[in-house]
């Protein structure tokens, strides 16, 4: 009888255990050249154990509910994610004309865009001091524009293990700024995609004067926004494939963990 009870109480003392941890995504923000910035730090906190930290840049919509829902099932109990606000806390899109004008001034000033990212960065090197991240461990992924704000943090130089771009825009202000990188470039990208694709010929002609390691992977069929859960029109140029997002996200985390050392 007493082992009965015993064995009650253990599990009673798991499951209350198992219901404080959670997915947290607790507010980041900063100021850079008077502009304040709000970002989400987001991961698993049943245990304290050090993971890698990844910067993660969403599409052009920005930081918003379903940015943060994606970054918790990326993060899971495997890394430490910064959702990174690229705009500045005033400025959240409700639709793609706002999205649009958004990204613009960044597109058009490129060095803006790495410094943004670059600060991004830095910070979660920061949050290392009171988060569980392991600091030899670091990386950036981004989907959409987000995937062209990563390959331009790599392009800056950045210390990055690794970057991964999920049907980025693979365009560059200065094709020169290849040899600068340091991070190992993954990028996966739909081959149906109108709007990346075209860039794909100045895009792998540039890694070839990225010193470090790189792949450009093209998944057949597959048009842009592969992995947004939301875009879901039939038809068009940019379409959730569940299928195509579940192998990326493969090849993300063998990219990653090899990046990584295979730890």
């Amino acid at each position: 009888m007493r082992l009965v009870r015993l064995a009650f109480t253990l599990l009673a003392i798991l499951a209350s255990s198992s219901a404080l941890a959670k997915m947290v995504a607790q507010p980041v923000s900063w100021t850079l050249d008077g502009t304040t910035f709000k970002s989400f730090l987001v991961y698993d906190d049943a245990t304290q154990a050090k993971r890698p930290g990844l910067v993660m840049v969403p599409n052009w919509s920005g930081v918003n509910d379903i940015a943060i829902a994606k970054a918790k099932r990326i993060a899971g109990k495997d890394y430490v994610i910064l959702l990174t606000d690229m705009y500045g806390a005033a400025v959240r899109p409700k639709n793609d004309e706002e999205a649009k004008a958004a990204v613009g001034p960044l597109y058009h000033d490129r060095s803006v865009m790495r410094k943004r990212v670059g600060e991004a960065f830095a910070q979660l090197k920061a949050a290392a001091a009171h988060a569980p991240i392991d600091p030899s461990r670091l990386a950036a992924i981004g989907f959409c524009f987000g995937g062209a704000v990563v390959l331009d943090l790599a392009r800056s130089g950045s210390d990055a293990k690794a970057v991964v771009a999920f049907h980025g825009d693979l365009s560059t202000d200065d094709p020169s700024l290849a040899s600068n990188i340091k991070a190992r470039v993954l990028a996966i990208n739909g081959s149906d995609d109108a709007f990346t694709m075209p860039d794909v010929p100045k895009f792998t002609e540039e890694m070839k004067h990225d010193p470090a390691d790189w792949q450009f992977v093209e998944i057949g069929h597959v048009v842009h926004c592969f992995t947004e859960t939301e875009a879901t029109a039939k038809t068009g140029n940019c379409r959730y494939d569940a299928k195509a997002a579940a192998r990326s996200y493969v090849m993300m985390r063998d990219w990653l963990k090899e990046s990584f050392g295979g730890e």
